[in-house]
């Protein structure tokens, strides 16, 4: 697995990391446009394919066209991918959300992933503790690119589209 290196520290970072782990710096990525993604997750959870490495790669070509995939990087279920398969996906601590996050630092409501212009948005749809694209507050919809990082609450997710 390649890593990427800080160019603000040097610090060595795994390759789906979008901000360098010692400084905070966002990463650059490469201009290439790779078919797999490999991932750290957080070291207190098993990764997905039963190895306790905290490392897991998946396949870009299995998100269909017109959707999208999260993968939990961070928080109670890392290493959980999430399909976006809908042209509205909610995500919140309600039991009816499409995507249920359990954890009190969750609103019941949260945020919604809505189909936008070939791609998805997001939208936080009046939560407490706020919703945060590449370590930014969203106020308004935001449009969501290959690798962005999504926290909601405890939860660090990455976000994917199909091709």
């Amino acid at each position: 697995m390649a890593d990427v290196f800080c160019n603000n520290c040097g610090h060595k970072n795994g390759l789906g990391s979008n901000f360098c782990s010692s400084c905070g710096n966002p990463l650059e990525r490469s201009v290439d446009d790779p078919t797999t993604i490999s991932f750290q997750i957080d070291a207190a959870q098993p990764a997905p394919d039963g190895s306790d490495s905290g490392e897991f790669t998946f396949d870009l070509d299995d998100i269909p066209p017109d959707g999208g995939l999260l993968v939990v990087v961070r928080g109670p279920i890392a290493g959980a991918r999430l399909a976006l398969t809908k042209d509205v996906t909610t995500a919140g601590r309600h039991p009816d959300s499409d995507l249920f996050l359990d954890d009190v630092t969750v609103s019941r409501r949260h945020v919604e992933f809505r189909r936008a212009s070939g791609g998805f948005a997001l939208r936080d749809v009046g939560s407490l503790n706020g919703t945060f694209l590449n370590r930014e507050r969203i106020d308004a919809d935001a449009t969501l690119k290959n690798g962005d990082e999504i926290q909601i609450g405890k939860y660090r997710l990455s976000y994917f589209s199909g091709r």
